[in-house]
């Protein structure tokens, strides 16, 4: 039975959206685990699953590359019991274009620091257009 919140998950996962929403990517480098892994849906070239700090981080590099994405807001951080979760409205470049775009990432957490995202769009086919 589920008891509740994970008070570790949601102090590190709030911590890291502090530091996204702060601009701070010492801060935001500093919250992944040296073996995190994220994993991309849909089908563009980002999507997989990308494994170790390093792979990590080029791919966000990449994502910023083709989009030149911006955060506009963290509307939420959540924990529960084995997971936690930020909502966060991003605004991606794309034809010259802003587009906002909610999006939820879901987060486990190992040592101290986060282990493994998912990232869900609430329009993956957009998302898939944009990263193509």
């Amino acid at each position: 039975m589920n008891s509740g919140i994970n008070q570790d998950i949601y102090r590190v996962v709030k911590h890291y959206a502090d530091a996204w929403a702060g601009n701070d990517l010492r801060g935001i480098v500093d919250s992944y685990h040296d073996e995190v892994v994220f994993h991309y849906a849909g089908s563009n070239p980002l999507s997989g699953t990308h494994r170790s700090k390093p792979a990590c981080l080029a791919v966000l590099k990449q994502v910023k590359q083709k989009t030149g994405r911006k955060l506009i807001a963290i509307r939420d951080v959540l924990a529960g019991e084995l997971f936690g979760l930020i909502v966060a409205v991003e605004e991606f470049e794309h034809q010259g274009r802003a587009i906002q775009l909610e999006r939820l990432l879901r987060y486990t957490v190992r040592d101290g620091k986060l282990s493994e995202c998912w990232i869900h769009d609430a329009d993956q086919a957009l998302i898939d257009e944009i990263l193509a």
